[in-house]
This record gives C-alpha cells, structure tokens and sequence, in this order.
C-alpha cells in the first residue's frame, strides 16, 4: 500500500490524486517492491532490510539519493504480553522526492512538529524526532508496568509476574540495542550535514536530536540497570513468600496434631479418667484447647 503526502510551509496532507513530493510505502506487495528498485534506482538489500526488524540502523549515500535505515518502537497490544518490540523504517531522500517504507500502518504525519516545515530533510528529521519520542513514551510505560509488577511480586508466590518482569527486561534490551543504532545512524548524519543538505536552522535541530536520542538512551540503560540488579532479590522475594507459607500450614498442622493427640488418648478402649463424670466431654475438650494454647505461647516464646 502506498500513499502520497503534500508538502507545504504549514503543513503535510494527504494527496488523494497520488501526487505529492512525499511517497509513504507500508508493507510494500512485490509489484510496489520491483516500482522502487526499477523506477527510483534503490538497492533490494537495502530495501529488504528497512522492513527487516533485525537489522540495524544505518546511513548510505547513492548516486541519486541518500538512504537511511531508522529504528523505531512497534505499537504495543496486549497479545505481546509485555513485550515491546522494535521494527525498521527506511527513508530515501531525493533532491525533491522523500519516500519511506515502514512495515506496519502508524501514523507519521500526526501532531504539532508539522505545522512548519522547511524542506523534505526538515520532515525526515522530524520523523526521526517522533519515533525517539515514541521510545521515551514506551519507556515510561514500561517503568509503571514494571512498579506495578514489582508490588504483586512483594506479595505472590507464583512465578507469573516474575517471569513478565523478565519480559519486560528483553524489551528493554531490544530497545537499548535500537537506541543505540540510532545514535549511530544521527551521528553519522551530523557528520555529513552538507552531503544532506542540512544547514542553519535544521543544523540546530539536528543538535536537538543528538540531545533527546542520548538522554532516550540513557533513560533505558537506567531502567534495564534496575530492572536487571533487582530481578534476583524479586526472585529471592518469592521464595520468601513460599516459606512463609509453609511455616504457616506447619503452624496450623501442628495446632491441629496436639489437640487431637488429647482427644485420641481419652478415646482410647480403656479404663480412663472422668469415665463416669458426666462432665467429661467438656473438660477433654478444655484439655485440648488448652494444650493447643500451650503450644502458640511456646512457638511464640521462642520466636520461630
């Protein structure tokens, strides 16, 4: 599927004529595929790894264009079950064309970073600001996410939250890894800003990005730092609540047994005490809440 934008000084809209500098191809078919390499000259393998989510980020010059490999955040869903994951955009900047090849359909265009617009170079660093935004946003779910899990942890005895904070720990290294491709990827464009036409005002912006992919990037090492130095205390913590547990069920079996011991030995087919004495059942019973009673100050008594 393809669809075209329009650039203007205030914004990008849609062109429902199919015109337009900007060509967005999401999920391309294998007749979109052969237009690109045939039409705008660009590489199979450079255009099979900006929808391969495993590739990393990466930035070429060819004879009649620049290509870019970004990474960005996948939207989430709750069949991920907590696992963030990270997919590839491809941009391909001409003189006065700009086309970009995402896997999935999310919106690019949406938001206030539109409303001015310089050049096509201008909307392309724009994206690229948009989908480092996006990696903070998911950073911050996945830090309440892991709050959230980490309270149930205090208190479960399974291994179903543990094992989601595992989960969201993976993430966070697919995310670290993206981030830091990236930063590859801007680094190298800072470093050939002429090459991409980037100059005056888009160069302070550039400036800006280099600033927000770092600090993204630092956000998520200190979230994984955490996550990861914490996750054996969380485990320990559910080993914990399993023995505490079980001292429980001892202390109610025990409380059981030593009352029952008194009821059994007065239930004996022999000559007994208080056999006559029409009393009898409510002092075996006074005997073994008694001996039950004893027993809580004794386990109390010694601290167990």
């Amino acid at each position: 599927m393809v669809v075209h934008y329009v650039l203007t000084e205030t914004k990008v809209y849609e062109a429902p004529d199919g015109g337009g500098q900007i060509s967005v191809f999401i999920n391309p078919s294998e007749e979109e595929k052969r237009h690109l390499v045939d039409d705008w000259k660009i590489d199979e393998h450079t255009l099979a790894s900006a929808l391969d989510p495993d590739e990393l980020g990466r930035l070429e010059f060819e004879p009649e264009h620049v290509a870019m490999i970004f990474k960005c955040p996948r939207s989430y869903s709750a069949e991920d079950r907590f696992l963030f994951k990270v997919s590839s955009m491809g941009f391909f900047l001409y003189k006065d064309r700009l086309i970009i090849l995402m896997s999935e359909n999310t919106p690019i265009f949406e938001g206030k970073p539109f409303t001015r617009n310089l050049s096509l170079t201008h909307v392309m660093l724009k994206i690229i600001y948009r989908n480092i935004s996006h990696f903070i946003a998911h950073l911050k779910i996945i830090n309440t996410i892991s709050d959230e899990l980490e309270n149930k942890v205090n208190t479960a005895m399974e291994n179903r939250y543990l094992l989601s904070l595992f989960v969201l720990e993976k993430s966070l290294v697919y995310y670290l890894n993206a981030i830091n491709s990236n930063s590859l990827v801007i680094e190298k464009i800072n470093n050939n800003e002429a090459k991409i036409g980037i100059s005056g005002e888009l160069s302070g912006f550039l400036d800006d990005l280099i600033i927000e992919n770092t600090q993204c990037y630092k956000q998520a090492e200190i979230y994984s730092n955490i996550l990861t130095g914490l996750m054996d205390a969380r485990g320990s913590i559910v080993g914990n609540n399993l023995n505490v547990l079980m001292k429980t069920l001892n202390i109610i079996t025990i409380c059981i047994m030593v009352p029952t011991l008194v009821v059994s030995i007065f239930s004996m087919n022999v000559a007994i005490p208080f056999s006559s004495n029409p009393q009898a059942f409510w002092m075996v019973m006074g005997m073994a809440a008694i001996s039950m009673l004893s027993f809580l100050l004794f386990w109390k008594f010694k601290k167990w």
